[in-house]
């Protein structure tokens, strides 16, 4: 029997449709229009590609938005005195500064710039440190998406034994946090693995769900997968491929083919958990536009 596919895309086509309808709702109650402003320095393709995509979602859920392109020789000083700028602009409830950033720039000074009721992307130490111990907070967008993705999936993970590869500061270390909390989609038993595991499979055979995410294309085989467990896929790897005109395609970091007749829920690569953080920004900037995270 082969595995219900999650249709990542659908889900975050939903969340974006509910997005919209509370923004306008905001807007004719409260005169309060979302804003985000996106901050890009350089020149990198993917980078530019995945600005483009965030900004028509602003559009489509009828955001305000502003995108500052800078060049790659951009000073630090610089990017500080933009994002000092957007902190003190009312009309912008988000800042994203794009990931990465040229290598003279330190990602961490810049991330703390950032009024951490601002900080749609979670990252601020505000709000890492918030989501630990449990308290409202901008969560990082790709954890938040896996979670719904479970929830809307009716995946239970109260009391579930979750495991996730992966110790990453943008998805593992907020994703096990997430999922450790007592709550809706949460209340999780949560195990942590990473590249020091001498023998990583014996840890993901023990899991319900099986959330991966550390950046290695098909790492994740059958054998290394329990019978009936619900499998996330977050890797993004282009790879090569002949036999398409590009030369490339994406894959994830589970071999998708062999652990798709194994597992009782599967994410596709492309289609699955990538749709879902365009989704939550949206959602992430909606809150910060309503006030309501951070009256306590």
């Amino acid at each position: 029997m082969s595995a219900t596919i999650i249709d990542g895309r659908a889900i975050a086509e939903s969340i974006r449709g509910e997005v919209k309808k509370a923004s306008g709702e905001l807007k004719a109650s409260k005169k309060i229009t979302p804003g985000l402003a996106f901050i890009l320095a350089g020149e990198d393709p993917g980078s530019q590609a995945y600005v483009r995509m965030k900004g028509k979602g602003c559009e489509e859920a009828g955001f305000f938005s502003i995108t500052e392109r800078l060049p790659q020789s951009i000073s630090e000083e610089e990017v500080l005195r933009l994002i000092e700028r957007f902190n003190a602009d009312p009309r912008i409830h988000g800042i994203l500064v794009q990931l990465p950033l040229p290598a003279h720039i330190r990602e961490e000074r810049v991330i703390r710039a950032i009024d951490y009721k601002k900080d749609v992307d979670g990252f601020h130490p505000v709000n890492v440190g918030r989501l630990v111990i449990g308290r409202p907070c901008l969560k990082p967008c790709t954890p938040l998406g896996i979670q719904e993705l479970l929830v809307r999936s009716r995946i239970e993970t109260s009391g579930r034994h979750v495991v996730i590869i992966g110790r990453s500061n943008i998805v593992g270390k907020p994703m096990a946090n997430l999922l450790v909390q007592k709550g809706r989609g949460a209340n999780a038993v949560v195990t942590v693995v990473h590249s020091a595991a001498a023998d990583i499979s014996k840890f993901t055979l023990q899991a319900d769900i099986l959330i991966a995410a550390m950046g290695r294309p098909k790492f994740v085989t059958a054998p290394m997968v329990k019978k009936g467990a619900a499998v996330i896929d977050v890797g993004i790897n282009r790879v090569p491929d002949p036999s398409v005109k590009s030369g490339t395609r994406l894959v994830g970091d589970v071999d998708y083919d062999s652990v798709l007749p194994k597992a009782a829920f599967i994410t596709p690569v492309p289609g699955g958990v990538g749709p879902m953080t365009i989704a939550m920004l949206l959602s992430n900037t909606l809150a910060a536009a309503a006030g309501t995270l951070y009256n306590d």
